[in-house]
């Protein structure tokens, strides 16, 4: 087997391989010799079928699968002799496949780029600081006793906050327009979930009244038959409902995993678990900005394979998150949505593996257990999440990949001026938020700037 390789990029090789012709006949007519056993044609009794008739009927087809069977396996021998590390599949096309002739094929792929990394000295990093204040527990109770809200009706008129149970149907001019109604709608005034001005017409109003709304549709409303156009709605209110927010009572604090109902352990234990999401938080706004500038001082070829598989992957996480369904053909979803920030993610993920592999990074057994511990705890019955982990290769994998990472990262941190700045509960987390949505540089990156409030209570 002879091979050459040719550089057509920094990332792209074309690799050409010639296989002697005695070796891939000698295997064709092996191949033929067992078809002809087993043959059943008109006229043959099985395994008596002349191997002149069994070549010229089977010949074409038998030599496409030995031909294809040596290229995968010369493919293979060839990257291996040559020290190529393939990212993705190639694409392989036989240049000569004629008997008694060398077989030569070209295996067109991409490699792994080599990485000679760039530190981030000099980068300013912001790391917020958090306290959590006896007013922000209040505040995050008083958000718990909201979600947990029971809605009572009222003789009186509507006001901001209050639920209103509406019929309503629209009209474009005299015509009613599709989607435009619906009956018995519970509406929370100020929630903003209808189009501007909609809401506010409807303060003041009371049960049995009858109201005609002039709104306007903004001009980027999704329905492009809406968009810009004013419109008529036509309202019947059946209810106006006060919110009756939810006492803090024994019955209540049990509900968050507080069995004994006492008020101090309730707030010991949201303030304890706000002050874990806020560590995710400011974590995450410090990994945010350490990667941002990783990427910046190192612009590396990124291998398209690798974009298409990550692509694929945000396809599916997108399809799961609104709800397609199991059998939904993500391929209907356009590359163009996800290509930028799969391509960002990638190029972190090379980056990161150096970093992790220059500096010798190791995850031990006893890291993977405490974070294991550190994760159970934000459950009711944390040993038997410890026992599911670490009874689980795959997660223990997971988790082992996940502190390398933040090794990675504080290993990077070093290299940056770290600016303390003082933040509120609040503050923290909208602007890892924020950053996250801005950056979104790699997965699970804004994961814990996203969790939902009422997390703050759970165990």
């Amino acid at each position: 087997m002879q091979v050459s390789v040719e550089t057509t990029s920094q990332i792209e090789r074309r690799v050409t391989v010639q296989v002697p012709a005695e070796e891939v006949d000698q295997a064709v007519a092996a191949r033929l010799k067992d078809t002809a056993k087993n043959v059943r044609l008109n006229g043959f009794r099985q395994g008596k079928v002349p191997m002149t008739v069994v070549r010229k009927r089977f010949g074409g087809q038998v030599r496409n699968e030995v031909v294809g069977e040596v290229m995968r396996e010369r493919y293979v021998q060839a990257i291996t002799q040559e020290s190529l590390n393939p990212a993705g599949y190639p694409q392989i096309e036989p240049t000569v496949n004629e008997d008694g002739k060398d077989l030569e094929f070209v295996a067109t792929l991409e490699i792994y780029p080599e990485v000679a990394l760039n530190g981030i000295e000099g980068t300013e990093v912001e790391r917020p600081v958090v306290e959590i204040k006896d007013a922000d527990v209040d505040q995050m109770i008083e958000t718990l006793r909201k979600q947990n809200a029971s809605w009572e009706t009222v003789e009186r008129a509507a006001e901001d906050g209050d639920q209103i149970t509406i019929d309503f149907q629209g009209f474009l001019g005299d015509e009613p327009f599709e989607g435009g109604s619906a009956e018995n709608h519970e509406l929370v005034l100020g929630s903003n979930s209808f189009i501007p001005g909609f809401e506010e017409q409807l303060v003041g109003a009371k049960a049995g009244d009858e109201k005609e709304l002039k709104v306007t549709f903004p001009e980027d409303y999704q329905a492009e038959n809406l968009a810009g156009q004013e419109a008529t709605f036509k309202v019947k209110v059946h209810k106006v409902s006060a919110q009756q927010l939810a006492e803090v009572n024994e019955e209540f604090i049990k509900q968050f995993g507080v069995e004994e109902g006492d008020v101090e352990k309730f707030r010991a234990e949201v303030h304890k678990n706000m002050t874990r999401e806020a560590k995710q938080a400011v974590d995450n706004r410090v990994k945010q900005q350490v990667l941002e500038a990783l990427k910046k001082v190192n612009d590396i070829p990124v291998p398209q394979a690798l974009v298409q598989q990550e692509t694929d992957a945000l396809k599916r996480q997108a399809a799961q998150q609104f709800g397609l369904g199991e059998d939904f053909d993500v391929s209907q979803l356009p590359n163009e949505l996800f290509a930028e920030q799969a391509k960002s993610r990638v190029q972190v993920g090379l980056l990161l593996a150096e970093v992790i592999k220059s500096g010798e990074l190791e995850a031990s057994d006893d890291e993977i257990k405490a974070k294991v511990e550190e994760l159970a705890q934000q459950y009711q019955e944390p040993e038997q999440v410890i026992e599911y982990y670490l009874s689980n290769d795959q997660l223990k994998t997971q988790l082992k990949s996940a502190i390398l990472e933040e090794k990675a990262v504080d290993s990077l941190l070093d290299q940056a001026t770290v600016k303390d700045v003082e933040m509120s509960y609040e503050e923290a987390l909208q602007a890892a938020q924020q950053q996250a949505e801005a950056g979104d540089a790699e997965d699970g990156a804004e994961q814990g700037a996203e969790e939902s409030e009422d997390d703050a209570a759970k165990q």
